[in-house]
C-alpha cells in the first residue's frame, strides 16, 4: 500500500470532478475497471457482506399516499425509527476483533470485522454485546481490489492502511441490514466502472445514501446529477430535501437540494391559491417556499398569518409549536415589511417567544425608521443570508405610517414606487398600497396610469380609499404630494376632502399635470435614483361619526 501514501488528495472535490457523460458511458473507458469487478485473478482481497435482517420493514406507503407530504415523511419517519430503536447505532462502521463463532444479532448498521486465521482468541466487551440483535440471513462473498476501492473511498483507504491487522489481512467483513444489499452491490459496481445499472429515484437515493456512509464523493455527485435531469415532482422534492445533513453530503448533494427547494418556491408561490395543500407540507417544504423572494401574496402580514397557521396545524402542543416558530420558522418571515399592525399583534401572540417577539418587532421597526438609503444598505447585506430586510414582490406595495391622536385623529402615508413599476402601469395598470389605518378605519392608496380629465392622453394618478367595512362614515381632509428636483423636498400637488362611506375611491386623475411620456422620461423631476416618492396627509376633519 505504499503507493497509496498520498492517495488523500485523490478525495478532494476538486481534483475528483469526473466528466461523467450520462448518455455515453464509453467516454470514460480510460478509468473503466468493470471487468475487474468480483474477478479473482484482478483482486488482492475477499470481501464478505454479512446481511441482517432490518429493525423496521422498509416497505413504503408511497402507493396510498393522501398528500404531497406522505412519500416524504413516510421515509423520514422510518428513518427515525430505526435510529430510534438503535441508539447505538454508529455514524459510519465500526472495526472491531472478534473470534470465529455462531452469527449473532448484531447491528443493523455496517459493521468492519476482522476475519481472524487460526485460532486466534480476541474478547468482545459489554458494548459490543449489546449490539448484537440480529440475524444474519444471508453472506455474500467478493473479490475486490484495494487500489481501486480506497482510491475511491476514505473509508476504505482507512481500512486498508490503518496499520492494524485488519490492513493486513485478505478478508475483511462487512455487516449491513438487509435494505442496504442491493445499494451496496452498486455503489461497489461503480467504484469500478463509473455507471450505475438502476434509474429510478428511490433507487438512486439508496445508492447515494450508500455511498455517504461509504464516503465515495463521486458517486454522490453522479447519483446527484442523474436525479436533477429526472423531472422533478412535489414528492421527489420533498425527499430530497430530507436527505441527512452530513458534511460531505451538503457539498455533494447542494445543487440537488437547491434544485429541489426552487421547484417548491416556483410550484407554490401563489401562497394563497394553495393554501389548503401547504398545510400538508413538512417543515423542510415550508422553508423552502417562505425563502423565495417571489411569492405571490398581497403583503408580508399575509406571510405571517399562514406560518402561524400552518405552525399550529402541524404543532397542536404549544411548547413544540414554539421552539418551531421561535428557531425555525421565525427568520423566513421579513418582519420589516409587515403592517405596524400586525407588528403590534406580533408582541401579543402566544404562540411567540415574547423574548423572541419582542426582539423581531423592534428589528423591524428600527429598519422602518432607517433613511432609505440605509435601508437600501441593510438590504444587501442581507442577500446572502437571512434576506430578512430583502422585500419580496408583494401584490400591495408596502408603506410608512406616522400617525398622530391629538390635536386630531391624522396619519401621513409615505409610498416609493420603482421606475419599472410605475412604467409597468401603462397604458391601464393599477398598483395598491397595504392599508393603514386611521380612526380605527382601513384605507388604501392606489396608483394609476389612465386617460386625463379630456381623455386626450394618458398621465399618472393617485387615489385614496377606504375599505368597505361597517357602516360609518368619515369626512376626511388629505393632501398628496411628491419629492421634485431639484431640492428633493416633498411638493404638495394636490388637496381636497371627502366622505368616505367605503368602497370608494377618491384623487386626482393627472396629479403632475404632465403626460405620461414627460412624467417617464429620463429627464423626469419626480424619479430620484430610480424612485418615485410619493405622500398622503389624512385628517378627520370632525369626529361626528355620521351613520349611514
Amino acid at each position: 500500500m505504499k503507493g497509496l501514501n498520498n492517495a488523500a488528495d485523490l478525495f478532494d472535490p476538486l481534483l475528483v470532478m469526473e466528466s461523467y457523460t450520462l448518455s455515453s458511458p464509453s467516454s470514460h473507458d480510460a478509468n473503466d475497471f468493470a471487468f475487474a469487478f468480483n474477478d479473482s485473478n484482478f483482486s488482492d482481497r475477499i470481501l464478505q457482506i454479512e446481511v441482517i435482517n432490518d429493525p423496521i420493514q422498509p416497505s413504503s406507503n408511497a402507493d396510498g399516499c393522501s398528500t404531497v407530504a406522505d412519500w416524504a415523511n413516510d421515509r423520514k419517519r422510518r428513518r427515525e425509527d430505526i435510529k430510534n430503536e438503535n441508539d447505538l447505532l454508529p455514524d459510519q462502521p465500526d472495526l472491531i476483533d472478534f473470534a470465529p463463532r455462531e452469527p449473532q444479532d448484531e447491528e443493523a448498521d455496517a459493521m468492519l470485522e476482522e476475519s481472524p486465521s487460526g485460532d486466534e482468541a480476541s474478547t468482545v466487551d459489554d458494548a459490543n454485546l449489546q449490539m448484537d440483535c440480529s440475524t444474519v440471513v444471508k453472506v455474500k462473498t467478493l473479490h475486490i481490489s484495494s487500489p481501486i476501492l480506497a482510491a475511491k473511498s476514505p473509508f476504505f483507504y482507512k481500512l486498508f492502511s490503518n496499520g492494524m491487522r485488519e490492513s493486513e489481512q485478505r478478508h475483511v467483513t462487512l455487516r449491513i441490514a438487509a435494505s442496504e444489499e442491493a445499494p451496496l452491490m452498486e455503489l461497489l459496481n461503480f467504484m469500478y466502472s463509473n455507471s450505475l445499472s438502476v434509474s429510478s429515484p428511490p433507487a438512486l437515493l439508496d445508492v447515494l445514501m450508500a455511498a455517504d456512509k461509504f464516503e465515495v464523493a463521486s458517486c454522490m455527485r453522479y447519483c446527484s446529477r442523474v436525479l436533477r435531469n429526472i423531472p422533478m415532482t412535489p414528492e421527489s422534492a420533498l425527499l430530497y430535501l430530507d436527505l441527512p445533513s452530513s458534511v460531505l453530503m451538503a457539498d455533494a448533494v447542494q445543487p440537488l437540494t437547491d434544485a429541489a427547494k426552487q421547484y417548491l418556491a416556483s410550484r407554490y408561490k401563489d401562497v394563497t391559491k394553495h393554501q389548503e395543500e401547504l398545510m400538508g407540507l413538512p417543515l423542510a417544504g415550508v422553508e423552502a417556499i417562505l425563502s423565495s423572494d417571489e411569492l405571490q401574496v398581497a403583503s408580508e402580514d399575509a406571510v405571517y398569518d399562514f406560518v402561524l397557521r400552518w405552525a399550529r396545524t402541524q404543532y397542536p402542543k404549544l411548547e413544540e409549536r414554539r421552539e418551531v416558530l421561535g428557531l425555525k420558522l421565525a427568520r423566513f418571515i421579513r418582519f420589516p415589511y409587515m403592517t405596524c399592525r400586525k407588528l403590534k399583534k406580533v408582541l401579543t401572540c402566544n404562540d411567540f417567544d415574547h423574548e423572541i417577539a419582542s426582539k423581531l418587532v423592534t428589528e423591524a421597526l428600527f429598519f422602518k425608521a432607517e433613511a432609505p438609503h440605509r435601508q437600501q444598505i441593510l438590504a444587501a447585506e442581507s442577500a446572502s443570508s437571512s434576506r430578512l430586510f430583502v422585500e419580496r414582490s408583494y401584490k400591495y406595495r408596502p408603506v410608512k405610517v406616522v400617525e398622530f391622536e391629538l390635536p386630531r385623529q391624522q396619519c401621513v402615508v409615505y409610498l416609493d414606487l420603482k421606475r419599472e413599476e410605475c412604467a409597468n402601469l401603462f397604458p391601464s395598470g393599477r398598483v395598491y398600497s397595504q392599508a393603514f389605518h386611521l380612526g380605527g378605519q382601513g384605507f388604501f392608496l392606489s396608483a394609476h396610469c389612465n386617460m386625463d380629465q379630456q381623455s386626450s392622453f394618458h398621465c399618472f394618478g393617485l387615489f385614496l380609499g377606504m375599505q368597505e367595512k361597517g357602516s360609518v362614515s368619515f369626512a376626511v381632509d388629505y393632501e398628496f404630494a411628491a419629492r421634485s428636483r431639484p431640492t428633493e423636498e416633498y411638493v404638495s400637488k394636490y388637496k381636497g376632502n371627502y366622505t368616505f362611506t367605503g368602497g370608494k375611491a377618491v384623487g386626482y386623475r393627472n396629479l403632475f399635470a404632465t403626460p405620461w411620456t414627460s412624467f417617464m422620461a429620463e429627464d423626469s423631476l419626480y424619479f430620484i435614483n430610480g424612485v418615485l416618492h410619493l405622500r398622503a396627509e389624512l385628517t378627520i376633519r370632525n369626529r361626528l361619526d355620521v351613520q349611514v
